[in-house]
């Protein structure tokens, strides 16, 4: 293996392909034969065991120093420039050369072989052969010289060829005093990659000046690999004395150097960062006013004597807030108290600290200190609402209600309310003390006001006068609700005048739940409004009692009731339907209505459906307060089934079907019903035969219409009978009859056919071929027939 700077070298002995022997193709050191770890064999052969005697004594007559070198790859130098073209060459030695004296030698770059090459022989009998690789663009590459031996490829030498750029200068050189390791540590950049092993080295000297003049050397400080930063230990530094610094970087194609740093080490010493802590009250501190912190903080000990001055960051623990920084603050005091903060909110504190008024370098934020402000009195108002019954003509009961609506997002949290009399002292127990936002207290007749405030540790709240005012303001007009969805309701109304300045609506579950029980209620002061929407406590299918009261200046209107569901169910099922008497075509059905569910919607109405036996489907519609009906138009002896339906405006229910027969007819109505039918039957008989018979100018009314012979399509055909006189009508009928066999019937039958008119028709057709045709003399060639026609 070649050295650091040196081309790699790897030398293999020529093989020879032995006819008969076992000896390979190609030795192992062709094409890849390297042995794992990247190290190479030279003019290695396989094992005795491996080759018979006679093959290796061949092999060494053939090659009586196998083990010197046949070939070596020179090259003007291992390390190029990246993109730049290289020349190399490879010379064969006589001791390998007289094996064959036309051997070709052949160039591998990677695994890839290359064209391009010149061979000659030298003077001293040695074979050089030469290269040039016009652009080498990869970082690293293995050059191989090989020996084309019948067909196989021996390696003769290896080198390697490494490529890439100078070193950069390295930059952003800084340098800082750790008190801690007592050292000075300096680090830097070192630039864009050259593809080349780069030695870095910080390098350094004394000086007294502005580093002009170099007085003392300090030893070189050599990073380890990888790493871009070096510390110079305390005994190679004058803390107060300047030095001169740089980094020096180089590679195998050139060196170079960073801008040179002239520092004094105390002037850049990087403190370690304090440590901060609250100060808590005591008989020497007062405590903080709300929305301040008291705070403390102690230098770091290796620093107590160096004059410092610290800055101070804090950030609320809030959504999207951003840190704010305080400063400076001297190390002689060592306490600070931070106020202008929001009150009852959590902070997180850091501080910092450098040498001062000398320079130095800032410290790390020293880690989180996390307080909490104290909180101020609550900042609010206080709508209040009350229902007051009177026990006696003394003494009444209040029922007070509140709701806290603060004036400020960062008022004091409150932690309860006082309900005292106008006039009542401080020391005197007041009328409630409560968490909750209602108060039940006995109030003398005549007392028509109250106080009623919030606290907490840092105080009470403004009072809010509470007056109890009398009804005798104008109503509201036109009451009304509507649901928007399961959870909520609008509550319209007219605005009276004059208008009040606000309203109080309250809102519960209605009967049967006890009257005033956890009922809702809220206040708007805008009394100009005409409606509000209750989103609070409401739920579905349960029925709500709304009051809206109008509050004037001195007094107020009276209240106004409505009842209302956010939504209703449709019935469960519909009332049963009942028989309760039937005909033959008729049937009157009942039922009994339902009683009024609770959260169930009205009815608005019934719908009754029957199906006679032919699948057939009638209805008819009822409103809701009916409770029966009569079915018209029925059939008599048929089979009905007939079902309700109970509709609401939330949906509709079936009752179960009720199947009926309708009666059937008697014997007697029904000889009356034949009779009437056969009657009606007969009697539109004779009135349609007296109307058939009785037009004189209708021909043969029984029979149908013969066409004329003469004007018909067929008078082309000849006839073979000729038409004879025609007889009269009364000669005709004798003529029937007689054939009957009874020849006075006959006459008679004919007699009388002759009184009413009627004529028989008989039609003789007949059809006489073509063929006849053209054998008559008398007949006309028209049509392909003929049809002759006779009456008799």
């Amino acid at each position: 293996m070649a050295r650091p700077g040196e081309p790699a070298s790897y030398s293999c002995v020529c093989n020879l392909d032995v006819p008969g022997s076992s000896y390979p193709k190609e030795h192992p050191l062709t094409d890849g034969g390297q042995k794992s770890g990247g190290e190479h064999q030279t003019g290695a052969m396989a094992g005795p065991g491996t080759w018979s005697l006679p093959v290796a004594t061949v092999i060494i007559l053939l090659l009586p120093r196998s083990l010197e070198e046949c070939g070596r790859i020179s090259l003007p130098t291992p390390t190029v420039h990246l993109g730049d073209p290289i020349t190399a060459s490879c010379i064969i030695s006589p001791n390998c050369s007289h094996l064959d004296p036309e051997s070709q030698i052949l160039w591998k770059l990677g695994t890839e072989l290359q064209p391009g090459k010149r061979q000659r022989r030298l003077a001293d009998g040695r074979q050089e052969s030469t290269i040039t690789l016009p652009r080498l663009d990869s970082p690293w590459v293995l050059l191989s010289c090989c020996l084309r031996w019948g067909n196989s490829l021996q390696i003769l030498d290896q080198a390697e060829v490494q490529a890439g750029y100078p070193p950069a200068a390295p930059h952003n050189l800084s340098c800082l005093m750790n008190l801690t390791t007592n050292s000075l540590i300096c680090q830097w950049e070192p630039g864009p990659n050259n593809h080349l092993p780069t030695n870095f080295t910080l390098k350094s000297f004394k000086s007294r000046g502005y580093c002009q003049t170099q007085e003392d050397t300090v030893p070189d400080c050599v990073p380890n690999d990888g790493q871009n930063h070096c510390s110079i230990p305390r005994r190679h530094l004058q803390l107060y004395q300047n030095m001169g610094i740089w980094v020096q970087a180089e590679n195998a194609l050139g060196t170079s150097k960073s801008p040179q740093l002239c520092l004094v080490p105390m002037d850049v010493v990087k403190l370690e960062p304090p440590t901060l802590w609250a100060l808590a009250p005591s008989p020497e501190v007062a405590a903080p006013q709300p929305g301040c912190l008291l705070l403390h903080w102690e230098p770091w000990k290796p620093s107590l004597y160096i004059e410092q001055k610290c800055e101070l960051r804090h950030q609320p623990q809030l959504a999207e807030a951003s840190w704010a920084l305080v400063g400076p603050l001297l190390s002689q005091t060592l306490r600070y108290e931070l106020c202008g903060l929001l009150p009852s909110t959590a902070y997180a504190l850091q501080m910092r600290c450098t040498r001062w008024p000398l320079p130095g370098q800032w410290s790390d934020w020293s880690p989180s200190l996390t307080l909490t402000t104290t909180q101020q009195a609550p900042i609010v108002t206080l709508d209040t609402w009350w229902r007051q019954r009177q026990l006696d003509p003394r003494m009444a009961d209040v029922q007070l209600f509140w709701k806290p609506m603060p004036l400020d997002k960062y008022s004091g949290q409150i932690q309860g309310y006082l309900v005292r009399a106008p006039d009542q002292a401080e020391a005197d127990p007041p009328l409630c003390n409560t968490t909750e936002l209602s108060c039940t207290f006995h109030l003398p007749s005549e007392t028509q006001e109250v106080v009623l405030m919030a606290y907490n540790t840092a105080g009470t709240s403004h009072p809010t006068p509470v007056v109890f005012l009398e009804s005798r303001g104008p109503p509201l007009a036109r009451l009304h609700t509507v649901a928007r969805d399961p959870h909520s309701l609008w509550v319209g109304w007219e605005p009276p005048s004059p208008r009040p300045r606000g309203y109080v609506i309250e809102w519960g579950l209605g009967p049967p739940s006890p009257s005033g029980s956890n009922k809702s209620w809220k206040m708007e002061h805008n009394g100009s409004i005409s409606g509000t929407l209750l989103q609070e406590n409401i739920r579905p299918f349960q029925l709500y009692e709304i009051t809206v009261t109008p509050l004037y200046q001195d007094t107020m209107g009276p209240s106004q009731h409505i009842y209302a569901y956010s939504q209703e169910m449709a019935p469960s099922h519909a009332p049963e339907l009942h028989l309760k008497h039937i005909g033959k075509t008729w049937a009157q059905l009942e039922w009994v209505p339902q009683a009024p569910e609770l959260g169930k919607s009205p009815l608005t109405h019934y719908t009754i459906f029957w199906t006679n036996a032919q699948d057939r489907s009638f209805s008819t519609v009822l409103n809701a307060s009916s409770h029966g009906l009569v079915l018209h138009g029925l059939e008599p002896a048929s089979l009905y089934h007939v079902h309700l339906m109970a509709t609401s405006k939330a949906g509709a229910a079936n009752s179960t079907s009720l199947t009926l027969m309708t009666l059937a007819l008697e014997e007697s109505e029904l000889h009356v019903l034949l009779g009437l039918f056969g009657f009606l039957l007969l009697f539109t008989c004779l009135c349609g035969a007296a109307r058939f018979c009785c037009r004189p100018s209708r021909k043969n009314p029984l029979w149908p219409s013969v066409p004329d012979p003469a004007h018909s399509s067929l008078g082309s055909w000849v006839p073979t009978i000729m038409v004879e006189p025609r007889p009269s009508q009364c000669e005709m009928g004798r003529i029937s009859h007689r054939i009957a066999g009874d020849i006075h019937q006959a006459k008679s039958e004919a007699h009388s056919t002759c009184q009413e008119s009627i004529r028989h028709f008989t039609s003789v057709i007949l059809w006489v071929p073509a063929e006849s045709r053209r054998n008559s003399p008398t007949t006309a060639p028209t049509q392909e027939g003929a049809v002759v026609g006779m009456n008799i």
